[in-house]
């Protein structure tokens, strides 16, 4: 729900309500105020944003960016190799869009996540002590962006674009765990299913506004007629930055027509995954459906609540990943089909557009699985669970980019350099979003917090 109030008594003139856009019971005018009055974050913040694209499941090292073709075959990548743009630098050959960009972003060939169990360890860890990583995020600088009123900490999981696609799945971890942080840092989920049908609903009768466009058209109308008739003139400045803030930039930051739909088509992984292509047969199928309609809308909207001053979002498509060649996965050569040619085509798009916006250095993406596949092809064709090898790619965020960091043994099975970590990768961005020396200093950010947030060290090179 969206609330306004007049500033002087929280129970009066309530003709919208906020119910996801505050903190602490704060109306966004008072939350405002606060934020103004203590300037925006102060110097323990960076102004950047990490987006984490979780590819929930496990994906294969050696068909992503470790291809090790000199192996036998059983080994080696299955769907062949890439040349990139760094020289003597292969990917696997899904990845043909990543390829000649492969100088803007560094990829890790010695990352392990530590065991092969399905989980959710790289993004809500005992190393966060059993929170998201945005609730963390959000636990220092407040729910909401003091300027923008977008929420500082999002959760995109399909039904942010489809409202037809599956559930998210919670058998394997919840990516919207607070650990003892609480409640009021849960990461923000728009959706079917989520906060956001609630949250973008005016306070008026179900038969007058029932659906998001009723409300975007409500919402347009009373932007116009505050204009109009200069209501908004007679305001103090941080209630009309209150009032613009709801009318305009959050509802504004979900709107994907708001962009160039030249833009949003290239973004749209929908086209190259046809339901009809894809084998009933695996039992996973509305998955890998859901996976490819709306990956690359995902992103567009990742780096919209970005634009908008997200701080962290965490990106899903559910559980598809997974390539054993069961009965519930396609084996490697056709999982990479369904998985890896949109996440190419996606990724390609969003290091495109933030470069041509100038952002690159503004916005982290990470992504990586909770871990890797065996070395060896199985029988059916698949690779099984492996925890001791996993692919790792960060983009952005000003860091030092076009690397290949790591080494990994010649079967891509064991990291051959130092082994970097699940903590090392927490540490790389808790350094990206914060100044940690100075963050240690901060009389507001509680100790478990700067403990999370100075644990390890980043992974070297990267900073």
């Amino acid at each position: 729900m969206l609330s306004l109030y007049d500033g002087r008594r929280r129970h009066r003139r309530e003709f919208l309500k906020v119910g996801g856009l505050l903190l602490g019971g704060l109306s966004l005018p008072e939350l405002i105020a606060v934020k103004a009055a203590a300037s925006v974050y102060g110097s323990h913040v960076h102004d950047k944003s990490v987006i984490f694209l979780f590819m929930h499941g496990g994906p294969s090292q050696t068909e992503t960016f470790d291809p090790k073709m000199t192996a036998p075959a059983g080994v080696r990548s299955v769907t062949g190799e890439v040349s990139t743009s760094l020289p003597g630098v292969t990917f696997g050959s899904t990845f043909e869009k990543l390829a000649p960009l492969a100088h803007k972003f560094s990829v890790v060939r010695s990352f392990t996540t530590g065991d092969g169990k399905h989980d959710i360890k790289p993004v809500v860890s005992p190393f966060t002590e059993g929170a998201n990583i945005g609730s963390i995020y959000s636990r220092i600088v407040g729910a909401n962006h003091p300027e923008s009123g977008i929420p500082t900490s999002a959760a995109l999981f399909p039904t942010a674009i489809d409202e037809e696609a599956k559930p998210r799945l919670l058998q394997f971890g919840d990516l919207t765990n607070t650990g003892s942080l609480g409640s009021g840092s849960a990461p923000f989920v728009p959706g079917a299913g989520g906060p956001l049908q609630q949250n973008m609903k005016l306070n008026l009768p179900a038969n007058r506004l029932d659906d998001r466009r009723r409300l975007l058209s409500r919402l347009d109308q009373i932007k116009f007629a505050a204009d109009k008739s200069n209501q908004l003139d007679g305001l103090d400045s941080i209630r009309q930055q209150a009032f613009s803030t709801i009318l305009g930039g959050v509802a504004d930051a979900f709107d994907l027509s708001k962009e160039d739909p030249r833009l949003v088509e290239r973004y749209d992984t929908a086209p190259l995954v046809r339901p009809e292509n894809i084998s009933k047969r695996w039992n996973n199928y509305n998955f890998y459906v859901d996976n490819a309609k709306t990956l690359g809308k995902l992103l567009l909207l990742a780096r919209r609540l970005c634009e908008a001053g997200c701080g962290f979002v965490t990106v899903t498509t559910s559980f598809v990943w997974d390539m054993h060649a069961d009965r519930n996965n396609a084996g490697v050569e056709e999982g990479m089909g369904y998985m890896g040619v949109p996440f190419d085509h996606a990724v390609s798009a969003f290091l495109e557009d933030v470069d041509a916006r100038g952002l690159s250095d503004k916005i982290l993406l990470v992504a990586c699985g909770e871990m890797g596949r065996t070395p060896k092809v199985n029988k059916n064709g698949g690779r099984d669970h492996w925890g001791n090898l996993a692919p790792l790619m960060l983009a952005g965020g000003g860091l030092n980019m076009g690397q290949v960091i790591g080494q990994s043994t010649r079967d891509a099975g064991e990291p051959l350099s130092q082994p970097l970590k699940i903590d090392h990768l927490l540490s790389t961005v808790m350094h990206t979003m914060f100044d940690v020396g100075e963050l240690r200093l901060a009389r507001s950010v509680p100790a478990d917090v700067v403990r999370i947030a100075s644990q390890s060290e980043p992974i070297p090179g990267l900073l």
